[in-house]
């Protein structure tokens, strides 16, 4: 997966995998753990909403919502995260999530903040004729 990132000094964008290794890509520097979580809740009419809906059965697309939402957020944060720390990769990607009382949600998505680098493209030499 490829997130954007607003580093642009680096003419790739930040990658990040769920892997430990990229392929072709050489670590010149592992920097460290790296995160970003968010807090959700849910209104009060949208959980009446959920709970009236679970009643019936099936998916809770609000809550669904919310939670590809938060996911969003947090994966953003961590690639935001790793380019202040001067990485241009995020290896060992994960989500985490926690819940909080009984209407609040935490969401972490962390992983190992490195530097890469791939090795430079051959010319293409061939002879076109």
């Amino acid at each position: 997966m490829q997130a954007p990132t607003q580093d642009l000094t680096t003419s790739r964008p930040m990658i990040v995998t769920t892997t430990e290794n990229i392929p072709e890509a050489q670590v010149v520097k592992t920097i460290g753990q790296v995160f970003g979580l968010t807090v959700r809740s849910r209104s009060l009419g949208g959980n009446i909403a959920a709970a009236l809906k679970s009643l019936a059965g099936g998916e809770i697309r609000s809550y669904v919502k919310l939670n590809e939402d938060s996911r969003r957020q947090a994966l953003d944060r961590m690639v935001q995260n790793a380019a202040a720390m001067g990485a241009n990769a995020v290896t060992m990607m994960r989500f985490d999530s926690t819940e909080m009382g009984r209407s609040m949600s935490e969401i972490v998505a962390y992983g190992t903040a490195r530097v890469v680098e791939w090795p430079p493209v051959a010319p293409n030499t061939s002879a076109q004729g």
